[in-house]
């Protein structure tokens, strides 16, 4: 999943200076699962920003929603109603639902009110910790489902370095080698001859070259022309 944090309180205060009418909008989706972003986090930032308004001598008017995923133009044409009567629109959601937002609603202020940090998972309730470095050239089959790219220090792909020691990386005693983990778990499976096949170099232009990525599905593309028709 996506994971992001909120910014500072002042810095969101900030981006609505000049607004008497904020409509702050949640997502259900990453974000409120990293407790960030979702109808509870709403909330409370629609409160604090009303009451450092308040304590300013200039009222703040908030309205708070909370849709299933800002990522999907259905879920954020319901806001219609709502956003014409704000003078900004924050958004609570990651990049790209904040993006969204902007492209629905051009003629509206929309303030981003979080930094997206990186795509992850949990294994701790409260700690959250990036797994993917959306590279686009996956390589997890190779590596016993373990991303050198991400979990190794230096994204190495034919590892270890020599900085190694005990299965923890140089960096810090706290992190494990992401090689050693790749040498455990194929040894685990009776695949350590996996590791005699040397990785070529990453394909990088499947990353970030070329401007933004994208992914189509002609069948389905297909058949929503066909029902559109209909």
């Amino acid at each position: 999943m996506i994971i992001a944090e909120q910014k500072p309180i002042a810095e969101i205060a900030g981006f609505i200076e000049n607004c008497d009418r904020v409509l702050l909008v949640g997502c259900a989706g990453c974000v409120s699962i990293c407790l960030t972003g979702g109808e509870k986090e709403t909330g409370i930032l629609a409160a604090a920003l009303r009451i450092k308004r308040r304590l300013e001598g200039r009222p703040l008017k908030t309205a708070t929603c909370t849709v299933t995923r800002q990522c999907e133009p259905e879920y954020i044409e319901s806001l219609v109603d709502k956003v014409k009567d704000a003078d900004a629109v924050i958004s609570l959601a990651c990049g790209v639902g904040s993006q969204y937002l902007a492209g629905r609603y051009p003629d509206k202020h929309i303030v981003t009110a979080m930094n997206t940090r990186f795509a992850g998972g949990f294994n701790v309730h409260g700690f959250w910790e990036e797994y993917c470095g959306l590279c686009g050239d996956c390589v997890l089959s190779l590596t016993g489902g373990i991303c050198p790219i991400i979990r190794c220090a230096k994204s190495i792909l034919n590892g270890p370095c020599g900085g190694s020691q005990d299965g923890k990386c140089e960096i810090s005693r706290d992190v494990h080698c992401a090689w050693q983990l790749i040498h455990d778990r194929l040894a685990a499976l009776g695949r350590l001859d996996t590791l005699k096949n040397v990785l070529p170099p990453k394909d990088w232009s499947q990353s970030r070259d070329g401007g933004p990525r994208k992914m189509s599905r002609e069948d389905v593309m297909a058949e929503s022309k066909l029902n559109a028709a209909d």
